[in-house]
């Protein structure tokens, strides 16, 4: 799912696709905030830092984010004890919040 939303994204800002357009839809004339493909390549990028620097935890994030699985079916996917998936979990959410505010 990860792979789908990213590629999309990419897609979509592609020069090829019109990135550099005046392109405006009617009904995001009145959102200030950056889109939905934009969030999810920064949070893309995060996540491959992340990996670098802690890939268990990057691993559970996609499984949760990504994925959309509890807590309970992640730590079981990654043959974890559940309370290693959550303080995971914990670190792995800090630590995207940190990266993305500096992005």
């Amino acid at each position: 799912m990860r792979r789908i939303l990213v590629e999309n994204a990419r897609r979509k800002s592609s020069q090829k696709r019109g990135a550099g357009a005046a392109k405006v839809e009617l009904s995001e004339v009145d959102l200030a905030a950056e889109s939905v493909d934009d969030r999810i390549l920064a949070v893309n990028d995060a996540l491959e830092k992340l990996a670098a620097e802690d890939s268990l935890a990057a691993e559970l994030v996609k499984l949760r984010f990504f994925a959309g699985l509890s807590g309970q079916q992640a730590a079981a996917a990654l043959g974890l004890a559940e309370r290693t998936a959550t303080r995971l979990w914990a670190f792995g959410r800090a630590w995207l919040y940190r990266e993305l505010q500096q992005a």
